[in-house]
């Protein structure tokens, strides 16, 4: 149960609120204020708050999971079936796809239980509890407190809290602060690691406009996958074993087929990542002017030594889909956040209220006191960090996240630290022999040597050329002397002589390592230099890094001081959340309007059989000459995806869209081009969560794959 401490913090915050707007704030469903219920109730919604979310009884949240901690997905029948997003559920069918089976092309339907695919390393999450810590947390920390004690404590806290919360249970526990700081939440999960594929559509439908309509509206897109959650013969969580069942969940979203119309009240519930909605002026410029520039740069880079390869192999296709899908997602939400943080002009918009702050600090002595320094913070914090320019992302998309040799080195590195740390135990030693050729293998299960050798000498050229020349290891003054200012040159050496680019010769090193022989690998020379800045350049940012800490907890905390009557909701730190709104268009600019709704017609007007991303494939084409849609359609139109003004962001993905009575009338699958800004500034006329409509879902799982068992496990709602 909900302590006391929590409920009263609640009553204590809802009379700082106002009614709040329809369509924006990520919401703690724990934390249900009741002017925001009876606003949702007006709206539409006729289910009460217990319904909602309870621990004391079965409710809407026990439906809904953190999928593999990345994603959203929610039970959608009493056997446990799981609806997410495909492109959430893209790794695992890409881990299963094959020349042979080409299930990313193809679509993959299991039509019995035993057919269901099993996914190692996946999991889901259930929300069991949570608790407000806070004065536990915080208790006797003064204000003069230097930050380093008082990030001690917390954590000191945090992991005493956390450990006494999951004695003697199966279940895991972290403790995540809100409101920047201010507030601290322990909250306890109970995680489920049989998870099984059930069905996925082609990418022709489940990935249709692929990069070119992502992030768009008008979209066609069947955006989903089924997946389900087995348990052991007692019902409790379980490795994969033959023996499990299915999951039988305390609660199932029944699935409408009453579609939706303009104005219909809209609710999503689900695990967002991550939001900056009190980020400040300096924060946005720092990030137009030194993350996002050089991520996008290095991430088309990247992209476009993939794309060739793909194009070329269909082999290469299958092992880098789920790479490439990875960053090429980003690399539009950077471009996209750019364009959107400077067309609404952000910035100003935040100075706007930051000068407020400043005033209405120096109208009090005591606010002066406590908030004077705030914004200096800030100002020099992120001058600070700028010392390093952008050093950090170009180490993280370079080379952490670029070539897979680089990671396979890292490995290599964490194994001779432990031959020489546990020189005298074979035991711990042969454990972490293991462990290296275990992630050797999946690694090189996905790996084209070319690519990666042209991953290297690309990533590697990047590196050299945009990192500040005062920060540049010294091994790079090596290797352009060495290979005559020639990466490419260089890059054909490593993978011609390193041992861990050919999987046979790192096996044979792993069964009898020779640590200097290693050591003498320029593949390993450069990750242990690279890495060995990263770490002094980290150390160096660290005192800043403290500094914005601070400035970003006074200023929420002041922040609601200054404007009691305002609605602070709290950034989304991928606890659930939910959001409340309606289904409607949009003027995306002037004299255009957006509609609300698109149709299989949409797809058809797209198809380009010249263009990867706009296939249709031959029987949808078939199913909509005959208009053969069976239950699907409304008035004859089967509709495909719709728009919301629900607030969501990353980790939304495969959030079921609510109506008002409980049941599910689409799935979350993205935002639009707009309102890439939406992570900072909400932006209310344009800002739209773009969903499949459970229509859709319905008609491709039935009609299409002919998997209509599958909906005689749900509860369908005409």
């Amino acid at each position: 149960m909900i302590k006391k401490i929590l409920l009263s913090f609640v009553v204590a915050f809802v009379m700082l609120m106002p009614a709040s707007k329809a369509d924006e704030g990520m919401w703690p469903p724990f934390l249900i204020p009741k002017m925001l219920f009876n606003e949702m109730s007006d709206m539409g919604l006729n289910i009460t708050p217990e319904q909602m979310f309870s621990f004391a009884e079965t409710s809407l949240k026990d439906a809904i999971v953190s999928f593999g901690g990345f994603c959203t997905g929610e039970i959608i029948s009493d056997k446990g079936l799981i609806l997410t997003n495909h492109h959430c559920g893209y790794g695992q069918i890409q881990s299963h796809s094959s020349l042979e089976n080409d299930y990313l092309n193809n679509g993959f339907w299991a039509m019995s239980l035993e057919e269901e695919l099993p996914n190692p390393g996946l999991y889901v999450r259930f929300l069991v509890n949570v608790e407000d810590v806070t004065a536990k947390i915080l208790d006797g920390i003064k204000s003069n407190i230097t930050e380093d004690k008082r990030d001690s404590i917390i954590n000191a806290r945090s992991r005493e809290l956390t450990a006494k919360a999951i004695e003697g249970t199966h279940y895991r526990a972290n403790v995540r602060s809100l409101y920047a700081g201010n507030f601290y939440y322990l909250f306890l999960y109970e995680d489920y690691t049989d998870v099984r594929l059930v069905g996925t559509p082609p990418n022709s439908i489940g990935k249709f406009g692929g990069d070119t309509d992502n992030w768009m509206w008008p979209r066609h897109t069947g955006d989903f996958a089924l997946f389900r959650v087995y348990t052991g013969p007692d019902g409790k969580p379980a490795d994969y074993a033959k023996e499990n069942i299915p999951l039988k969940p305390k609660h199932f979203l029944p699935v409408s087929l009453k579609g939706v119309k303009e104005d219909d009240f809209a609710m999503i519930f689900g695990y967002p990542g991550r939001t900056e909605r009190y980020l400040t002026s300096y924060g946005i410029e720092y990030n137009l002017e030194m993350m996002y520039p050089i991520r996008i740069d290095i991430r088309r880079k990247k992209l476009d030594i993939m794309e060739e390869a793909m194009l070329k192999s269909d082999k290469v296709r299958i092992q880098y889909a789920s790479k490439h899908a990875r960053v090429a997602n980003f690399w539009k939400n950077f471009i996209g956040m750019s364009q959107a943080l400077k067309k609404h002009k952000v910035a100003d918009k935040k100075r706007e209220l930051e000068r407020e702050f400043i005033a209405w600090v120096n109208k009090d002595k005591k606010r002066k006191t406590e908030y004077g320094s705030t914004m200096k913070l800030f100002e020099e914090s992120y001058a600070g960090e700028r010392k390093a320019q952008s050093f950090l992302f170009i180490h993280s998309e370079a080379l952490s996240s670029g070539p897979e040799l680089y990671r396979l080195m890292q490995m290599g590195e964490r194994f001779l630290t432990s031959l020489e740390e546990n020189s005298d135990s074979p035991e711990r030693i042969e454990m972490h022999a293991q462990r290296l050729k275990a992630g050797a293998e999946r690694i090189y299960e996905n790996l084209d040597l070319d690519v990666d050798r042209k991953l290297w000498a690309a990533m590697m050229e990047m590196y050299y050329e945009n990192v500040a020349p005062q920060l540049i290891p010294e091994i790079f003054k090596d290797i352009v002397r060495e290979f005559n200012n020639d990466f490419n040159k260089f890059a054909d050496y490593v993978y011609a002589n390193s041992v861990f680019a050919d999987i046979n010769k790192l096996n044979a090193f792993i069964e009898n390592p020779d640590a200097e022989a290693i050591r003498k690998d320029w593949a390993y020379k450069v990750v242990v230099a690279t890495s060995e800045k990263v770490d002094e350049v980290a150390e160096s940012l660290e005192q800043y890094q403290v500094m914005r800490s601070k400035a970003e907890r006074l200023f929420l905390k002041g922040l609601m001081e200054m404007k009691p009557d305002m609605n602070f909701y709290p950034d989304a730190n991928s606890t659930m959340r939910f959001t409340y709104g309606s289904v409607g268009g949009y003027y995306p600019a002037d004299a255009v309007y957006y509609h609300y709704l698109t149709t299989i017609e949409g797809i058809m007007e797209k198809e380009d059989p010249t263009h990867h991303e706009f296939v249709v494939p031959a029987k949808l084409k078939e199913l909509f000459e005959k208009k053969d849609y069976g239950d699907y359609a409304e008035n004859g139109v089967l509709y495909v995806n719709f728009i919301s003004n629900n607030d969501i962001t990353g980790g939304n993905s495969g959030s079921p869209v609510i109506n008002g009575d409980g049941h599910l009338i689409g799935l979350a699958f993205d935002g639009n081009w707009e309102a890439m800004s939406g992570d900072i500034l909400f932006e209310p006329a344009v800002q739209r969560t773009i969903n499949v409509d459970a229509r859709y879902i319905l008609f491709i799982i039935d009609k299409f794959a002919g998997a209509g068992y599958l909906l005689d496990e749900m509860k369908i709602v005409r």
